[in-house]
């Protein structure tokens, strides 16, 4: 199954401590083919939603002159004024997919049907943008596992939702993040990357998070992505990297490059 060609890129919330110029250059000297840009409000806005419009001329710039697409942004938050900001700003610059964590509570049932509704209104107030909205399942939220994350695919009809398949929630959902895989993969439209040591709740120090340090069998995941024909973008989001200097964060970078391109190019999707 060569065919599909998986676009590996990293969240830019890994530099969280420097400019998006920064960010971007060091995601491109890593080898990464694109870049997610972190718009997640009170932690690391290389997007500013509230005034996008004043960066988009910037942010087109260093996407040509880096030869470096922008494949996706986190906006995080399940809120309809960001979302709506966050759609206009996709169109314009040519992001094709929004990501979402589910908020709410994994121990209020009604967080789950509050969630999906209005992610269902949001979908479809996605579609004329030509923008996809991913959710994905987070610990301790309304979505945390394959059920919850089923139910929201169930439920949520419009072209414009997809799930981002995160492997490190699934995992310290107390899964094993290639079985649920297979069982979503058909309306997987993003991935978020990264490993994980140990159970959780943390997905741990941020050099633990590199890919091939942890406890994720990302080689069977990465199997099951081509094997199902998946194309879309698997972006490395690695967390809590605010105080750690430039070259730590490059590292983490390069590392999870050389073994992911490794895994992919194994099972053929690179």
């Amino acid at each position: 199954m060569g065919a599909s060609m998986i676009k590996l890129g990293v969240n830019t919330v890994l530099f969280q401590a420097f400019d998006l110029r920064t960010a971007m250059e060091h995601i491109k000297w890593a080898g990464f083919d694109a870049a997610e840009i972190s718009a997640i409000k009170g932690m690391c806005e290389h997007l500013e939603l509230d005034r996008w419009q004043a960066q988009a001329s910037d942010i087109k710039a260093l996407m040509e002159g880096l030869e470096l697409p922008i494949t996706a942004m986190e906006e995080a938050a399940l809120d309809e004024e960001r979302l709506m900001k966050a759609f206009e700003a996709g169109a314009e610059l040519g992001i094709p997919v929004v990501n979402i964590g589910p908020g709410g509570s994994s121990e209020n049932p009604d967080d789950l049907a509050r969630a999906i509704d209005l992610m269902a209104k949001m979908a479809e107030k996605a579609e004329p943008f030509g923008v996809t909205l991913c959710v994905k399942a987070h610990v301790g939220a309304s979505i945390w596992n394959t059920p919850t994350t089923l139910e929201a695919m169930k439920r949520i009809a419009s072209p414009a939702f997809g799930i981002d398949m995160d492997p490190s929630h699934i995992h310290r959902g107390g899964e094993v993040p290639r079985d649920a895989l297979k069982q979503v993969v058909s309306r997987v439209k993003h991935v978020h990357i990264r490993d994980c040591a140990g159970d959780g709740p943390s997905p741990g120090p941020p050099e633990l998070q590199a890919c091939g340090r942890g406890d994720i069998d990302l080689m069977g995941y990465c199997r099951v992505l081509v094997e199902a024909g998946y194309d879309g973008p698997v972006n490395l989001e690695v967390i809590g990297a605010g105080e750690y200097e430039l070259s730590r964060c490059a590292i983490i970078a390069a590392e999870s490059y050389g073994y992911l391109n490794a895994c992919l190019t194994a099972c053929e999707g690179r």
